[in-house]
């Protein structure tokens, strides 16, 4: 009978931890993505916004107009601010979540190599041990010193 890998409660461990790391990892990838997206639309925002801003100043504006369009570009650039610092807040735990993924992943790597090289010894031994029982099969078989007499006696 084989032996149970003894280390196998670490690697069914280092797995989970993996693999609880890989989904930690999916969310700090998604919304990273979704703060990426927030600044593009923002920044697409105020370039539509300014673009009215452009064509309303053409067609003459009263100041009181005008400084509701810059305030309001104001905003939107404040707004934009954030969102960068928030895209790179993001990428920065992002990072982290990736370390970490491949921290875990390489501590499950370790316990499988030694589970591996485990099941290899272990079916070594058997094949040895299959091997001898053989060896000693045929040495019975073919030794007439060992075979029994046909007559059960004698010389």
């Amino acid at each position: 009978m084989a032996e149970k890998f003894p280390l196998q409660t670490l690697l069914d461990l280092s797995n989970l931890r993996m693999d609880e790391s890989a989904k930690k990892l999916g969310l700090l990838v998604a919304g990273e993505r979704a703060a990426a997206e927030r600044l593009e639309l923002l920044g697409n925002y105020r370039d539509e916004y300014n673009n009215r801003f452009i064509e309303a100043a053409r067609n003459g504006l009263r100041p009181e107009e005008w400084q509701n369009y810059r305030s309001f570009l104001d905003r939107l650039d404040e707004a934009i601010a954030q969102a960068r610092e928030m895209l790179k807040l993001s990428q920065r735990q992002t990072k982290v979540g990736q370390d970490d993924w491949l921290d875990k992943r390489g501590k499950v790597k370790a316990f499988d190599t030694l589970a591996q090289r485990h099941e290899q010894r272990q079916q070594y031994g058997q094949m040895k041990a299959e091997q001898k029982l053989s060896d000693e099969h045929s040495a019975r078989k073919y030794n007439p010193s060992t075979a029994p007499h046909p007559e059960g006696g004698g010389d």
